[in-house]
C-alpha cells in the first residue's frame, strides 16, 4: 500500500493499494490502520458506507459534518468510476476554497484519504458505480452540512453540466462557499 500527497493541499492523500493477481483473481489489502498512522493519519474509522449510483452523471456532495462529528473519509470504488473531489474549508488555511479532484475507479484501484476539514463529493463517470468509504465519526443529521457542488467560485471542472447532472434536492439547495461559516480551522 503506497500513500502519497495528492497535491499542494495539506492532508489529502492518495492511497494506492497493491493487487496480487493470478488465474483465480486477485487479493488486495485495502485498509491498514498502522500504515495510515505511519503516514500521519491516526484517526479511527467507525463506520463503513456504501453507495450505488445507477446512472452516469450522478453528483453526491459536497458534504461535511461539523464538530464534534466531523468526518475523515477513506474513499474507494469497487465498480465503475468517479471523479472524487475534496474542497479545503479550513479557515486560516493557505488553500482555503481550493479543491483537488482525482479519478477513482475499480480499474485503477486508488483511494482518496480525506481528513476532517474538507467538503467531499463526487460525480459518477460510468453507470452502475459503487463507492465504499470509511468514516471517522458516526452520521449525525444535525451536524450534516454542504456546499453547492456547482458553486463557480470553487472552479471545479465537473465532467457534467448542471442541467445534465442527477442531483438530490438537498444537494441542489446547498449554500455557496461564501455563504457558510466553516466550523474548521487549520490550527485546530
Amino acid at each position: 500500500m503506497a500513500l502519497r500527497d495528492l497535491c499542494e493541499i495539506a492532508g489529502l492523500r492518495l492511497v494506492e493499494p497493491k493487487k496480487f493477481g493470478d488465474h483465480r483473481g486477485f487479493f488486495s489489502e485495502t485498509y491498514n490502520r498502522r500504515r495510515l498512522a505511519e503516514a500521519g493519519f491516526a484517526a479511527e474509522f467507525v463506520q463503513d458506507n456504501h453507495s450505488f449510483s445507477g446512472a452516469e452523471g450522478v453528483v453526491r456532495g459536497l458534504h461535511f459534518q461539523s464538530p464534534p462529528f466531523a468526518q475523515g473519509k477513506l474513499v474507494r470504488v469497487i465498480r465503475g468510476a468517479i471523479l472524487d473531489v475534496a474542497v479545503d474549508i479550513r479557515r486560516g488555511s493557505p488553500t482555503f476554497g481550493d479543491h483537488a479532484a482525482v479519478e477513482l475507479s475499480a480499474v485503477n484501484w486508488r483511494q482518496l484519504l480525506v481528513p476532517a476539514g474538507f467538503a467531499h463529493g463526487f460525480v459518477t463517470l460510468e453507470p452502475d458505480t459503487e463507492v465504499l468509504y470509511k468514516v471517522t465519526a458516526y452520521y449525525a443529521p444535525e451536524h450534516d452540512h454542504g456546499i453547492l457542488w456547482s458553486d463557480p467560485a470553487l472552479g471545479i471542472s465537473w465532467p457534467v453540466s448542471p442541467e445534465a447532472a442527477v442531483v438530490s434536492d438537498k444537494d441542489r439547495l446547498q449554500p455557496r462557499l461564501a455563504d457558510i461559516a466553516s466550523p474548521f480551522r487549520l490550527d485546530a
